[in-house]
């Protein structure tokens, strides 16, 4: 009895199911450059939930999972909070995610700035933060 307990656990900490929303694009004021938060720039962010989904993949419930509907609200809300940083941007996201989903054990977040002002030609600038439920 006592090993069938501990292979059902280990069973459970090697699961590892994720939910993406990849290639959210938004349009808003973000930038450390004052000028940057008034004409605003298009974003595009990624965001990469780890969870346990079995419950939803067995019951079929939007229960068991984690709903990209609710993450994408997370997201849409947070980006149009004009921000500095990007790097702040994305922590009050998954701080967000965190408090929205008790079933959530590691966050990532990639938040990409299109034609940044470098002084240069340059596609984007992105950041991207992993964040675990017990850090």
């Amino acid at each position: 009895m006592e090993l069938k307990i501990k292979l059902d656990k280990f069973h459970t900490l090697m699961n590892k199911d994720i939910v993406s929303l990849e290639g959210i694009e938004i349009y808003a004021f973000h930038g450390f450059y004052e000028e940057e938060r008034k004409i605003g720039n298009q974003y595009v962010v990624d965001v990469q939930v780890t969870t346990n989904f079995e419950k939803a993949a067995q019951a079929d419930e939007l229960s068991g999972t984690v709903n990209y509907e609710t993450i994408y609200a997370i997201v849409k809300e947070e980006m149009a909070i004009p921000t500095k940083l990007l790097e702040r941007l994305a922590q009050r996201m998954i701080d967000r995610l965190f408090n929205a989903f008790d079933i959530v054990e590691e966050i990532q977040v990639s938040v990409a700035k299109k034609n940044p002002p470098i002084g240069g030609v340059a596609n984007q600038s992105k950041i991207t933060m992993v964040r675990s439920k017990n850090s």
